[in-house]
């Protein structure tokens, strides 16, 4: 499953669907432009009042009383305002710089929403999705140092208190998050798909300067290697005891995740080279599947149950992968990666995986961020400091 030398892949490489001509820089970079085009032609004002147009929000198949939720709403605005931070010529685009403006004063505003405090809501709540890219967003506003005067002091107090609430929403025993719990069980299963992205922004976050619980960070990490299966898939809930390796454990069926958690246990020296390059190569051997569900209604579909809402989110983790590799084996990877996201560009020259025209906003983002992947840092890896737990 995991084979060492990149010499050992390389009759895959010749013999894959992918490897036509490269994609050149040129157009890479022209791609990248229309997505900023994209992205700020989308943003909206979903309140319906008459103030400038602020967020992105995600738009998928749940909803809280008809609307989509704020959780969706915040994480959506964040995702696609760090795509805008991200693509170049900042410096020369005021209208992308009033943008993220926009976006950050709608972001700090809603987070102090009743549903967007350090709880959760029967057995479905999406909240968590908004703190940790919402976290992951401010963070790189700071770092990029382009925050201004007067939020600086709403962003960074904004940041701690969202570290805080990731630190209070942890699932009890188990570690790791999930924005699906039991409502019977005292303790729920965490979420491999959520769990990596959260501990990647809680990183960041000590990276920063912020004080984090390394527990908090140890015992996700525990739950993201109690759920890897000897074929290196992961489950999609944590349940060791529980392991089939069929459907949603079939590797077919977790190659949007095994990326993701792969590369969030390898910065924290619980993963391996070897163990990144094989998530990767089954991602590509397997990417048909995610295929035949984008742009799809439903959620989870047999035989491997996989939702359209992976698409997208996979393709920005094995790009994320990919950079975690040894410099000399990236080229051809992202080669192909790019390849086959230009295969599955819309007419507009934006991405979508879902059957909402809105979530256009949040396809072209993540695509756009899997582009820029090699001109920003990979999280740093366990936080040096620790401090008592926050009560849960």
């Amino acid at each position: 499953m995991f084979p060492a030398p990149l010499l050992l892949c390389l009759p895959l490489l010749l013999a894959s669907p992918f490897s036509d001509d490269g994609i050149a820089a040129e157009e890479i970079l022209a791609a990248e432009d229309r997505a900023v085009e994209i992205i700020l032609s989308m943003q909206e004002q979903l309140s319906g009042s008459e103030e400038e147009a602020s967020e992105w929000p995600y738009e998928g198949v749940y909803r809280e009383r008809g609307e989509i939720p704020i959780g969706y709403r915040i994480g959506g605005t964040a995702i696609a305002a760090r795509a805008l931070l991200e693509a170049r010529n900042w410096e020369k685009d005021p209208k992308r710089q009033s943008a993220v403006g926009r976006a950050t004063a709608f972001i700090l505003e809603h987070l102090g929403d009743e549903k967007m405090s350090a709880g959760f809501s029967g057995g479905y709540d999406v909240r968590g999705w908004g703190h940790t890219y919402a976290l992951d967003f401010l963070l790189r506003l700071q770092e990029l140092d382009r925050v201004s005067s007067e939020d600086a002091k709403k962003v960074s107090e904004a940041a701690r208190s969202l570290v805080t609430t990731l630190e209070k929403t942890e699932i009890p025993e188990n570690g790791g998050w999930n924005y699906s719990r039991s409502r019977r069980r005292g303790s729920s299963s965490p979420s491999p798909f959520m769990t990596a992205p959260t501990i990647q922004a809680l990183l960041n976050a000590s990276a920063a300067g912020i004080e984090v619980d390394r527990k908090v960070i140890e015992r996700a990490l525990s739950s993201l290697e109690k759920a890897r299966l000897e074929t290196g898939a992961f489950q999609y809930s944590t349940r060791p005891d529980k392991k089939t390796g069929e459907g949603f454990e079939a590797v077919p069926g977790a190659i949007a995740r095994m990326a993701a958690c792969e590369t969030t246990l390898f910065l924290c020296g619980r993963g391996s080279t070897e163990r990144l390059r094989g998530a990767i190569d089954a991602f590509f051997e397997h990417w048909q599947w995610l295929e035949k569900r984008r742009r799809q209604t439903g959620t989870h579909i047999p035989p491997y149950f996989i939702a359209p809402y992976y698409f997208y989110y996979g393709h920005y983790y094995v790009a994320q992968a990919i950079q975690a590799l040894p410099e000399e084996e990236r080229g051809d990877y992202r080669q192909r990666l790019i390849q086959i996201l230009w295969k599955v560009r819309e007419e507009s020259g934006g991405w979508n995986d879902r059957v909402f025209e809105r979530s256009e906003n949040y396809g072209t983002a993540m695509v756009l961020l899997s582009l820029r992947q090699p001109h920003f840092k990979l999280p740093p890896g366990l936080p040096a400091r620790s401090r008592k737990p926050v009560p849960l």
